[in-house]
């Protein structure tokens, strides 16, 4: 029987209960303790879940270019690297290149390499050309003055370099610490779903001095989920 819910097209469950499924989620348990509380499935919270979280993907992905004072940096999730294995994101590690506007939002991206080539073409793409860049000594950064980033301040990490005056990049490094913190306390992520869950991690750190319950179900009301 297909109930009236204005979050789900074709709903199998009412609006009042995936009100409540939604209201876990931001409290961010898992659907195995959703699924006790609710007195559904684990397998159905779970696809409710994810197709929450894609919504919330789809909505990062389209929010506006950065501009002001940027950090740049890349962080590596995954099990620890090979011995041997030498390079940024070396052996199995899934690479993360992130931007964080200082008092503002967070933006991430999982790139295949840290390449000059792969970096820069996410800053240009996303941050606009009068904008302040900060970012550590890695050379996928250097050249950002010559398309265009005239103010691009850098401290280098391989001196013991951490804070020179305003050029730091203790923001985004904040952010990477909450993610990996996060992903840990569920146990880990499978790979299958890394990104979901590491935009997951994006919506909540921007919008954590929000109501992250209206800010998702406003979300809804405008893409409504479309489970098959």
């Amino acid at each position: 029987m297909q109930m009236k819910n204005k979050y789900i097209f074709r709903s199998k469950i009412s609006e009042a209960k995936f009100r409540q499924i939604v209201k876990l989620f931001v409290l961010d348990l898992d659907a195995t303790q959703i699924s006790q509380i609710i007195g559904v499935s684990r397998i159905t919270i779970n696809r409710y879940l994810m197709a929450i979280r894609e919504r919330i993907a789809g909505f990062c992905e389209a929010e506006s270019p950065f501009q002001g004072e940027i950090e740049v940096d890349e962080s590596y999730f995954g099990p620890r690297r090979v011995k041997g294995k030498r390079g940024r994101g070396a052996g199995s590690k899934t690479i993360v290149f992130g931007m964080r506007k200082r008092n503002g939002k967070v933006y991430t991206e999982i790139v295949p390499d840290c390449s000059k080539s792969t970096l820069q073409s996410i800053i240009r793409g996303k941050v606009e050309l009068d904008s302040v860049i900060y970012s550590d000594n890695w050379h996928g950064y250097d050249g950002l003055v010559d398309v265009g980033y005239d103010k691009h301040y850098r401290v280098n990490h391989g001196k013991n370099e951490f804070v020179n005056g305003k050029s730091h990049i203790n923001g985004i490094e904040g952010f990477w610490g909450y993610s990996k913190s996060r992903m840990s306390k569920h146990r880990g992520v499978h790979k299958k779903y890394f990104y979901l869950h590491l935009k997951e991690c994006e919506f909540r750190y921007n919008y954590r001095n929000e109501d992250l319950y209206q800010k998702i179900l406003k979300i809804l009301r405008e893409n409504p989920l479309f489970l098959s």
